[in-house]
């Protein structure tokens, strides 16, 4: 994508577990109006959550391109799992072609994580962004460079729970802010020897409860400050530092 136009406008949509946030961006990640948003549907299908989409940005101004961000494991604009939403109903479903076809313009859609990832990291050394919302997102940058993703959130912590049911939405509600806690710190310190981060970025709605003092080199962002990654997605290869399957209206 060479030559990106510096006046093209995006459509940078966030899919989350408890709603679908929205807002139009410019090339260079600023925003051009405010968020709003919708409640995600129950049950939250492609054929709904499509709906909800269509009927939050009605009388958005307009836009050439769009981003998407979802809540889990995406190929080429492919959902594969759904963990939060429901495997069941999304595996499988190309939403990057569907949204291209109902909204009527080039839609790339990646991880959530990865989204909010490139719109927060610094682009220095490795960088690690989670999530803490209603379940728990994990991007990796090189350099800026979005590396292959993990869903690390499935991988095993302690009795048979993954990282997940261990310190998800549903974990805090069932154990309170205070044990809560105490096993977020022990997800740092894991994740800490795990992967060497430079900079470990933390986002997601829960990062407000938070009540431990976070190390120099933590540090928490904003939903607003993720979507814009919306934006790096369709700058030029050079620039962009990532690449992603693109879908395209028809003709």
């Amino acid at each position: 994508m060479k030559n990106t136009p510096s006046q093209l406008k995006i459509l940078s949509i966030d899919i989350g577990g408890s709603h679908i946030k929205a807002t139009i961006l410019n090339i260079k990640g600023e925003l051009k109006m405010e968020y709003d948003k919708v409640a995600t549907p129950a049950p939250a299908s492609p054929e709904n959550v499509i709906k909800a989409i269509q009927t939050l940005v009605k009388k958005f101004p307009g836009y050439d391109r769009i981003s998407v961000g979802f809540p889990g494991y995406v190929k080429n604009g492919v959902i594969k799992t759904a963990p939060n939403l429901s495997t069941k109903l999304w595996a499988d479903f190309d939403l990057a072609k569907k949204l291209t076809d109902v909204l009527g313009k080039p839609t790339q859609v990646v991880n959530d994580a990865d989204m909010q990832g490139l719109g927060v990291v610094k682009g220095k050394g490795l960088e690690m962004v989670i999530t803490l919302g209603t379940g728990f997102g994990t991007a990796l940058l090189m350099d800026g460079h979005l590396l292959p993703h993990f869903e690390l959130a499935h991988l095993p912590i302690k009795e048979g729970k993954t990282y997940d049911q261990y310190i998800g939405e549903r974990a805090l509600e069932k154990e309170g802010k205070e044990k809560w806690n105490k096993r977020i710190q022990k997800v740092f310190e894991i994740l800490k020897t795990v992967f060497n981060y430079d900079t470990l970025y933390i986002g997601g709605g829960n990062s407000d409860e938070l009540t431990f003092k976070l190390d120099k080199n933590m540090k928490i962002v904003t939903n607003a400050d993720g979507i814009k990654g919306g934006a790096r997605l369709w700058l030029n290869d050079d620039d962009s530092k990532t690449k992603r399957a693109i879908a395209t209206p028809t003709a």
